[in-house]
């Protein structure tokens, strides 16, 4: 279900100009209805992956290869490569799958960052952390979705929170070690850019309302066409992109600005989650997945924007851990463009702060439009008072050892 609320758009534009043939690690199910034909085989299995991809090559004349998965840029980076079709060098996307490894190429060109020391013990970690200086933020150095990121304002507090970080570093592919860096206390923005042919264009920034500390769960976003930060972002965000060497597709490079500066937190090189590149289209008509078809097609992509408005996000969670017995809406509101649920009474409900992650706390979101910013999310809050949630608690329970107490 979660792919289906959250990357349904994405599969359902490109299908709107090309035929698409699959490659999934199951039996697809509401993709079929935007497909071709399919193959299943494990993309992260670079062998499995690429018998696939010769297979349905065999059977059509392949235009292109690309993913929105963020687990799967490097494989389908090499499939590409093997096809002889467009792609980001391999190498670059493995950089910036590694936060360690675009640091340093960030540093090396100068592109203002984060202080960040690799680490593998937990040792390494608090002497790195006592040199940067509290607070710091803990992160897998090859993981995604902010899952295993946590703040940590005291040494105190620093044994339960490495812990927390390390268990997500473990199933790193990439790397499996733990970042130690600099907090960055500013608001957080995406900038969602595309590059064709080593040239990049930004399409848009994204506002985001981020909570839940000492964790950074992200709560809501807001694209607004007219956003006048665009053109003090856009720059440091093109010059992240040049740093890792990316060259062509769709990009999501977070940053925060800390003292009215833009900071790097990191490049994702791939379309944003959260429903981001659907706000990016509702608010300035750039449709971001049929960009990266054209661009894995070696097409240039029409980026010309053909609306001056704004859309918001506000995702749905409980205010404690428990078992979902209820979820609606009580009335329809005004600008909402879509109300989506993807929890069903009787699923048991875990936030962060209980072991917990947007995999197993979010219930939903809701998505507005309107003339501006402020409006579109003042319809998301009205949108979101009058949703029926009912959660029953579950049992109050110590922290496990080495989990950080909420």
């Amino acid at each position: 279900m979660e792919a289906h609320a959250y990357r349904g758009y994405c599969l359902e534009n490109v299908r709107a100009h090309y035929d698409v043939v699959l490659i999934s690690g199951a039996e697809p199910t509401w993709e079929k209805d935007f497909l071709l034909d399919y193959a299943v085989a494990d993309p992260t299995d670079q062998a499995a992956l690429v018998a696939a991809g010769r297979a349905l090559a065999e059977r059509y004349e392949l235009a292109g290869v690309m993913t929105w998965t963020e687990w799967y840029l490097v494989p389908v980076a090499r499939l590409a490569r093997q096809l002889g079709l467009p792609t980001t060098a391999p190498e670059a996307l493995q950089g910036c799958r590694n936060k360690h490894t675009s640091r340093s190429l960030f540093a090396r060109h100068g592109v203002p960052s984060a202080v960040s020391v690799s680490v593998r013990t937990e040792r390494e970690a608090a002497d790195a952390a006592a040199l940067i200086g509290y607070p710091v933020v803990l992160k897998p150095a090859a993981h995604a979705a902010s899952m295993g990121v946590i703040r940590v304002d005291t040494a105190d507090d620093f044994p339960g929170a490495y812990a927390f970080a390390a268990r997500t570093a473990d199933h790193g592919v990439e790397s499996t070690q733990v970042l130690v860096e600099e907090y960055l206390d500013g608001p957080e923005v995406s900038v969602e850019c595309v590059t064709h042919q080593g040239q990049t264009t930004v399409a848009a920034v994204t506002r985001k309302t981020v909570g839940m500390p000492p964790f950074f769960e992200e709560l809501a976003h807001v694209v607004d066409a007219n956003d006048p930060l665009l053109a003090a972002v856009a720059p440091v965000a093109v010059a992240a992109l040049d740093a890792v060497g990316i060259t062509d597709g769709v990009s999501h490079v977070e940053i925060r600005i800390v003292d009215g500066r833009p900071r790097l937190i990191e490049v994702n090189a791939r379309i944003a989650g959260d429903m981001i590149g659907h706000l990016v289209h509702l608010a300035t008509g750039v449709d971001l997945a049929r960009a990266a078809a054209d661009i894995a097609c070696g097409r240039t992509p029409d980026l010309t924007p053909t609306r001056r408005r704004a859309a918001a996000i506000r995702f749905i969670y409980p205010a404690y851990s428990g078992t979902l017995t209820a979820r609606g809406a009580t009335k329809p509101t005004g600008g909402v463009e879509r109300v989506r649920f993807q929890r069903q009474p009787g699923d048991q409900l875990v936030l962060p702060q209980d072991g917990g992650n947007l995999f197993t706390a979010r219930i939903g979101f809701v998505i507005t439009i309107g003339p501006t910013a402020t409006a579109a999310q003042d319809r998301a809050q009205e949108a979101y008072r009058h949703l029926d949630i009912q959660v029953a608690a579950a049992p109050q329970t110590a922290p496990a050892t080495g989990e950080p107490a909420a």
